[in-house]
């Protein structure tokens, strides 16, 4: 039987190019569930809820990782496994994003700019759509000129 449960995020892909968002996800969605808890070194968590943190957790790993964590049985231990294995991203990936973020220019986009242009030909600043002087008929009469 397949799971057809709906994900509530993306799911950690193995490469970790989403670790950063997934890591905040998860934590996020962990805490609001209840069971932010057992991933926090020290956790008093009860056996009932690690293992549904374990699920969670791993409802939202790419199908390779599941498999190569599968012996895996505490979310503290797979949380610490895969801060281990992505975190490193976090010196890497996110000194990129955020330079590449604060050097946006918007104009540098040739086809969100060529969108803007059409948007604007098509109904300039505002503007409101004016009735037509002429060439309307009006009760019965003649047009008008």
């Amino acid at each position: 039987m397949s799971n057809l449960s709906k994900l509530e995020f993306v799911a950690l892909d193995i490469s970790g190019k989403n670790y950063l968002s997934w890591v905040l996800d998860a934590e996020i969605h962990l805490t609001a569930k209840g069971l932010g808890d057992c991933i926090i070194e020290g956790n008093k968590a009860s056996s009932q809820d690690k293992a549904k943190a374990m699920i969670f957790l791993r409802h939202h790993l790419d199908e390779s990782l599941k498999v190569e964590y599968l012996t895996v049985k505490d979310p503290l231990e797979l949380w610490i496994v895969l801060k281990g294995r992505y975190d490193h991203l976090k010196a890497t990936v996110l000194p990129k994003a955020r330079y590449e973020w604060m050097h946006l220019r918007f104009q540098d986009h040739k086809i969100h700019n060529d969108l803007l242009m059409k948007n604007h030909e098509a109904r300039p600043t505002r503007s409101a759509p004016l009735p037509e002087a002429h060439g309307v008929e009006a009760h019965g009469q003649s047009e008008i000129k």
